[in-house]
């Protein structure tokens, strides 16, 4: 019994727990699969991201970008990331408490991208994504939960946040659920009429930090720092493919520029020598 409520004494809060944790998981764990490049493929800038990965890592990118945009929310906002849900691997992008309310973020690394919203539609460059259907359910799962805990009924607002569109246009039906520009989303949080108080935030955080509120299991060993430092080994491998790669089309584009005003210069010549 000692030992039992030693554990749940030392057990760090959400608070501790870094963005993207379980996508980042998941990336590393598909690209363990990948073989080492060779010596060709680092030359010329091949990606040494493994196919099944780049969406995960696409997704943790995006995850780590909205994370530096609510850390500067201010100190009366609880900022949440990764929380654990049930008794598997889900989690939920963000969970946040403030005197706007308490409010899911489902981030979306749609960076480029065109969006159209329109009821429960969310389009992607025009293909159907389920994002509005997700995005519902984990607020109502967070609502659950903290309703649960707190012993009262408790609101929680979901949102979408697509991390640097090329634009969002909604159509004539209002959405099921508030999408966001990341570019657009703190000034949006700050903006939103107080409807807690600071005695409420403070409530609602603290049960919120709790990991037994949200999983099954209260007590977990999670090596986040490992992941993390593995990530961003990751992450420089990427870029450093990238710039080869750039540099590498740049010089070709440079080269093809330069042999084609050698080629027009030539004929130009030649016409000029040709008797008329």
């Amino acid at each position: 019994m000692t030992e039992t409520v030693s554990a749940i004494a030392a057990e760090p809060t959400l608070r501790a727990r870094g963005p993207a944790y379980s996508v980042m998981q998941e990336c590393l764990r598909v690209q363990q699969d990948m073989g080492p490049r060779s010596r060709v493929a680092r030359f010329f800038g091949s990606s040494p991201l493994h196919p099944d990965a780049r969406s995960w890592y696409r997704g943790a990118l995006g995850e780590i970008e909205v994370a530096g945009i609510l850390s500067r929310l201010g100190a009366e906002w609880t900022v949440l990331h990764a929380v654990p849900v049930g008794s598997g691997d889900s989690d939920i992008d963000h969970v946040i408490v403030g005197p706007g309310g308490i409010y899911t973020i489902n981030t979306k690394n749609h960076a480029g991208k065109k969006i159209f919203v329109t009821g429960s539609t969310f389009l992607v460059n025009g293909f159907k994504q389920d994002h509005m259907r997700n995005s519902r359910h984990e607020a109502e799962r967070a609502s659950k939960s903290l309703s649960r805990v707190t012993g009262r009924p408790v609101t929680v607002t979901p949102l979408i946040v697509v991390v640097r569109p090329l634009s969002i246009v909604t159509g004539r039906k209002r959405p099921t659920v508030t999408v966001l520009a990341s570019q657009s989303l703190r000034r949006w949080l700050v903006r939103r009429p107080r409807v807690l108080s600071e005695r409420a935030v403070r409530h609602f955080s603290m049960f919120a930090e709790e990991r037994s509120t949200w999983h099954d299991q209260p007590i977990v060993n999670d090596d986040n720092l490992r992941h993390v430092q593995n990530f961003e080994r990751l992450r420089a491998e990427v870029e450093a493919a990238r710039k080869r790669a750039r540099l590498w089309t740049l010089g070709v584009l440079g080269g093809g520029a330069v042999a084609l005003l050698l080629l027009l210069v030539a004929v130009f010549g030649i016409l000029l020598d040709k008797p008329i």
